[in-house]
């Protein structure tokens, strides 16, 4: 079934309008006609609906079970070269990430300024929008300008950061010693991996991802996936 989003006004005495790229695919590529269902994506949840008018209007029928996961992650993610954060915003939207935080760190061969950070933020959060239709969820994560690592503010409780020197601490052990946590939030160094100085700087916990060395597009995915089937979110 075509999914949609709704546009800003959202869904109102049970009707919604989907918004003006949505509008025009839906009539225009996927030619669908008044009466053909669809579902809705509007205020954080997922519906099912049917459309009512050419504008493209729909009138929602019933609320579908949210495909949300519980636990909430954060992903900051240390910038990475070349077009691996697109691939990266991508897969993190896929899996359920709330949020992801670009952050410019001490061994990040890439560097942005201010206009070319708002650039790509606008780039990524597209990527997210559409990966978020595209893997079924009812929230795109919001995809923040890049920022210096000093600047970055922690909202999470619990702060992980998966450290190849952390050897004796993995996701397991975190995930026992914390089973009803809520939200989480996940350093992922550049490809140059994170310093000494910077880990200790930080209020993160260190913790292993096995005894092999993951790239850092895999690293942030690896412990996401981990995560949540933990949690029992991929049950």
């Amino acid at each position: 079934m075509h999914r949609f989003f709704a546009d800003e006004k959202g869904i109102q005495n049970g009707l919604a309008f989907l918004d003006s790229a949505d509008s025009h695919h839906a009539l225009k590529v996927l030619r669908m006609n008044v009466g053909d269902e669809a579902e809705l994506i509007a205020n954080g949840a997922l519906y099912r609906c049917r459309i009512i008018s050419d504008a493209v209007s729909v009138q929602v029928l019933e609320a579908l079970p949210s495909p949300e996961p519980k636990l909430k992650i954060t992903l900051y993610q240390g910038l990475p070269k070349a077009d691996k954060m697109d691939f990266i915003v991508q897969k993190a939207t896929e899996l359920g990430v709330i949020k992801i935080v670009p952050v410019a760190m001490a061994r990040c061969v890439l560097k942005l300024d201010d206009k070319d950070g708002r650039k790509k933020q606008e780039r990524w959060q597209k990527i997210a929008r559409e990966a978020a239709k595209q893997a079924g969820r009812a929230l795109v994560p919001e995809i923040t300008p890049p920022q210096p690592l000093k600047k970055t503010v922690f909202n999470e409780k619990l702060l992980l950061v998966p450290w190849e020197e952390a050897a004796d601490y993995g996701l397991r052990a975190f995930h026992m010693a914390h089973p009803h946590a809520e939200s989480i939030g996940i350093l992922i160094g550049p490809e140059g991996g994170i310093t000494s100085e910077e880990i200790n700087s930080l209020p993160f916990t260190p913790v292993t991802l096995g005894k092999r060395i993951l790239r850092t597009e895999t690293a942030g995915l690896c412990a996401l996936s981990a995560l949540y089937a933990l949690y029992g979110d991929l049950e």
